[in-house]
C-alpha cells in the first residue's frame, strides 16, 4: 500500500502544488482540495489490491489452523470440498462463487472510484 501511495504522490505534477503555495492556500486545504482528488486513482488500485489479496488469502489460514474446521477462508472451504471430500460440484461453485465475488467488488470499487470530468 505505502509503495503504491509514494509512487502516486512521486507522479503528481508539481505545478498544482507551486500555484496553490503562490496563492497562500493553507496546506490542510492543499492536501484535501488538490493532493488527495489527483491521489484518488492510486487509492481506488491500492484498495483493489488489498481487497484481492484480503479475499484469496489461502496459505495463513491453512497453514496456521492446520486445516481446521472452525476457522477458514473461501479458498481454503473451496480446496477442502475439492480435494479432501472429492466434491467437484461444491469445490468448484465455491470456487466459482469467490471468483464471481472478486470480480463484482473489482468492478463497483472500479465504477465507484472513477472521476466525472466536473471534478477535474
Amino acid at each position: 500500500m505505502a509503495l503504491l501511495l509514494l509512487a502516486g504522490l512521486q507522479m503528481l505534477p508539481q505545478e498544482c502544488f507551486e500555484a496553490a503555495r503562490v496563492d497562500g492556500i493553507h496546506p490542510l486545504r492543499v492536501f484535501w482540495r488538490v493532493t488527495l482528488p489527483l491521489l484518488k486513482p492510486t487509492i481506488v488500485v491500492a484498495v483493489i489490491f488489498r481487497m484481492l489479496d484480503a479475499l484469496r488469502v489461502f496459505d495463513l489460514f491453512y497453514i496456521l489452523t492446520s486445516g481446521s474446521t472452525d476457522t477458514m477462508s473461501m479458498s481454503v472451504y473451496a480446496r477442502q470440498q475439492l480435494f479432501d471430500f472429492q466434491s467437484v460440484g461444491l469445490g468448484s461453485a465455491a470456487s466459482t462463487l469467490l471468483f464471481m465475488l472478486i470480480g463484482l467488488t473489482t468492478i463497483l470499487f472500479l465504477k465507484l472510484g472513477r472521476s466525472k470530468k466536473e471534478d477535474l
